[in-house]
């Protein structure tokens, strides 16, 4: 996958296949986008592109309101990941600024889509707004495009277990620890990625040495406290592991996100480490001794030795 940070250092694609949009958690009805811009592209010989935004247009027109508290289920080097898991060829990442927000619909398509990209076929999500104040939408685009030679496709918002997939719904799952309704949504597991470094020598002591994950973004969701059973990938081969979360809730930028990897002892300092979660074993508990948490250690990592992942 191709990555690029302004529309100048793109170059030619050819036969481009573009959407656009935030694509926080790049969820399964993100995918059913992209495999439609697969599709086209395999037929038309093109490349997909996707121009997506950093930071969250809400963090930038709405940094008092709808976007204070604004917490995404995706950083940007997740996002990355899971685009290029996901088979994209062209990521183009726009600084979001109020500058950039002002241009209009009709801009962003003749300007950016025609004139820069050349797209042949532009596809987009269910209910999807562009431009200033949100004024372009399907229909804008296909008038646009009956002019301006290029087709115009809208997906319907996908369905799945009778909810309607969305990245506030996926949020609210991780938010009630729910991991395993979040990962359903999303169609693959919900990750956490980070620059991991040793930790806790309290936990070191009684058995279980542990890493901690640099949170890269303060705006990162993190699920609530407690132990969580997750796959470690990042080290020599992938292997079960341990997570600890404990919050802050007066600095959500401390967040701890501790891992102890239940398999071996494997050396992974400074290492990128890609946390997959798989299910929350417990909440957070008050224990009175080092030896009552051994013991409760114990026991959660029987547990997750007992799950099949």
């Amino acid at each position: 996958m191709r990555i690029f940070n302004n529309f100048d250092e793109i170059g030619e694609i050819r036969n481009a296949v573009v959407t656009t949009g935030s694509f926080d958690g790049v969820h399964i009805g993100h995918k059913v986008i992209l495999q439609h811009l697969r599709n086209h592209a395999d037929v038309t010989g093109g490349q997909t592109v996707l121009i997506t935004f950093h930071p969250h247009p809400r963090k930038v027109l709405y940094p008092e309101t709808a976007g204070k508290d604004l917490y995404l289920i995706s950083s940007q080097r997740e996002k990355i990941y899971l685009l290029e898991k996901a088979g994209l060829d062209n990521l183009i990442v726009v600084d979001f600024t109020l500058e950039f927000s002002k241009i209009t619909s009709v801009e962003f398509v003749k300007n950016i889509l025609l004139n820069k990209l050349h797209a042949r076929k532009i596809i987009i999500g269910f209910n999807h707004h562009f431009g200033h104040n949100r004024e372009g939408d399907y229909e804008a685009l296909r008038q646009l495009g009956s002019g301006n030679g290029f087709d115009v496709e809208e997906i319907p918002e996908q369905d799945i277990h009778n909810e309607f997939v969305s990245s506030t719904k996926i949020r609210n799952a991780l938010r009630e620890g729910n991991i395993q309704k979040a990962n359903a949504y999303l169609d693959h597991f919900y990750i956490i990625m980070g620059p991991a470094k040793p930790s806790n020598i309290i936990l070191a002591g009684i058995g279980f040495p542990s890493y901690t994950l640099q949170i890269e973004e303060d705006c990162k969701l993190v699920p609530p406290n407690g132990v969580y059973a997750v796959t470690v990938e990042g080290g020599v081969q992938p292997q079960k592991g341990m997570c600890f979360i404990r919050k802050n809730h007066e600095s959500p930028i401390d967040t701890l996100v501790e891992v102890h990897l239940t398999e071996n002892n494997e050396q992974v300092d400074n290492k990128v480490l890609t946390l997959y979660f798989h299910k929350r074993l417990r909440e957070e508990k008050t224990l009175a001794s080092i030896e009552d948490l051994r013991q409760q250690l114990i026991i959660d990592k029987a547990q997750i030795d007992e799950l099949i992942f």
